[in-house]
């Protein structure tokens, strides 16, 4: 099961976060976030981007400026995680046409609702680009 999604840019700052049944206080998030992006741009090239923090495994990727986390239990394939984060950099890619740190900034909602489709209370759901795409495209056109 998936237990947090974050976007961490190269200074450190957590640009976006969803997480599926923590329970953590908003300060212990915060907290937890600062490790997470001192460990994530602390490992280099050549090391795995699969490790273990605390009781959760995480899965990153680096994108342009953006490191992509996700947290996860052990019971997940470290494999389909990794698919799961080069999926949503794909469909972010086709929808905001080559994605950056400022489309995620200033279209925050619609990268929740992107992430929605395709992940349900932690469990991948959906994965295809056109059918994820498509509710969030028709939202689009109502709103114009």
């Amino acid at each position: 099961m998936l237990r947090f999604f974050l976007f961490i840019n190269k200074q450190g700052q957590t640009r976006f976060s969803r997480y599926y049944n923590v329970q953590l206080q908003p300060e212990e998030r915060v907290l937890m976030e600062a490790d997470i992006s001192r460990k994530c741009l602390k490992r280099g090239d050549s090391q795995c981007s699969i490790f273990e923090f605390r009781e959760y495994k995480l899965a990153f990727r680096r994108y342009a400026s953006l490191f992509f986390v996700i947290g996860f239990d052990e019971e997940e394939n470290h494999l389909a995680i990794l698919e799961l984060v080069h999926a949503y950099v794909e469909i972010l890619n086709a929808y905001f046409d080559n994605v950056c740190e400022l489309d995620i900034m200033f279209n925050i909602e619609k990268v929740h609702v992107i992430l929605e489709e395709m992940v349900l209370n932690g469990r991948i759901v959906e994965t295809n680009k056109n059918n994820v795409l498509a509710p969030v495209l028709e939202m689009d056109k109502t709103s114009k």
